[in-house]
């Protein structure tokens, strides 16, 4: 992987210093010693776990972030259109377009910490599912362990939640997502009004306890019609709150219990985007 991605890189003559990481958080380490020294471009050959990572690192400076896709899931690829395939991704990143996007940022805990995210905050059942996956599972069958640990809870009643968007509120639902993006899984769109260019989050709630109607649900976002089913409320802000001890998951990697504040940082991040994304 780390071959290919190179050689599609000196193709466009970005010769890269590689720099791997041994363990959970290191990116985060490496990214912030990596601008403090000066660095003029930050390139993440990963998944999305090791993007928000480097983010985290790199939240608030001038310096631009490539992605190359590895990892599980890769929704920030597919996202921006960069697709799986590396050696085109890396050769897509000379015609990339650096442009200041906001970054989400949640806060939860006791004393309060915060930790920001490029993609998604999700609190509820899909966080649920998140916490739940076996990771030595998740190693040998990449997104189907998601989709298999989903299935297992269609025996368990779905924990309801309370969230605050602007301060109105509290809903009840069992599953909210706070969106800056249209993929979700690699494959799926929900939020489909969501954009990285845009300063506010799309905010989508499913209500409801019961598990089989999370499949109907699911149902309704393989056809593209999720936001017109009964159950589910689609609104966009840039901030909410939940308010209960709700499962959180960002960016796909889970993050504890709530409550938690949920806001967007505007222009916190400087990221390298294809002229055709919009």
């Amino acid at each position: 992987m780390l071959a290919h991605a190179t050689a599609g890189l000196g193709r466009v003559g970005i010769v890269p210093r590689l720099i791997p990481t041994d363990s959970a958080g290191h990116a985060t380490e490496l990214a912030q010693e990596a601008v403090n020294s000066g660095a003029d471009l930050m390139l993440v050959l990963g998944g999305d776990g090791t993007i928000n990572e480097v983010a985290n690192g790199m939240a608030l400076s001038d310096v631009p972030l490539g992605v190359l896709p590895g990892g599980t899931a890769n929704v920030l690829a597919m996202e921006l259109g960069l697709g799986s395939h590396i050696e085109r991704a890396a050769e897509w990143l000379a015609r990339c377009i650096p442009r200041r996007i906001a970054l989400g940022r949640i806060t939860s805990g006791e004393p309060p910490a915060s930790r920001y995210f490029l993609l998604m905050c999700g609190a509820g059942f899909d966080a649920r599912v998140v916490y739940d996956v076996d990771h030595r599972f998740k190693a040998a069958v990449g997104k189907m362990a998601y989709w298999w640990t989903g299935l297992s809870q269609i025996t368990h009643s779905v924990e309801p939640l309370n969230v605050g968007v602007n301060g109105s509120g509290p809903h009840t639902c069992g599953f909210a997502l706070l969106s800056r993006v249209r993929n979700y899984g690699g494959d799926l769109e929900i939020a489909r009004g969501a954009s990285l260019l845009r300063d506010n989050f799309e905010i989508v709630t499913f209500e409801g306890s019961q598990p089989l109607r999370y499949a109907w649900y699911m149902s309704g976002v393989l056809f593209r019609c999720v936001e017109s089913m009964p159950g589910v409320r689609v609104t966009a802000s840039d901030r909410a709150e939940v308010l209960t001890q709700a499962h959180l998951q960002i960016d796909g990697e889970y993050v504890g219990r709530g409550p938690a504040t949920i806001e967007l940082v505007p222009g916190a991040l400087t990221l390298l985007i294809p002229p055709t994304y919009g």
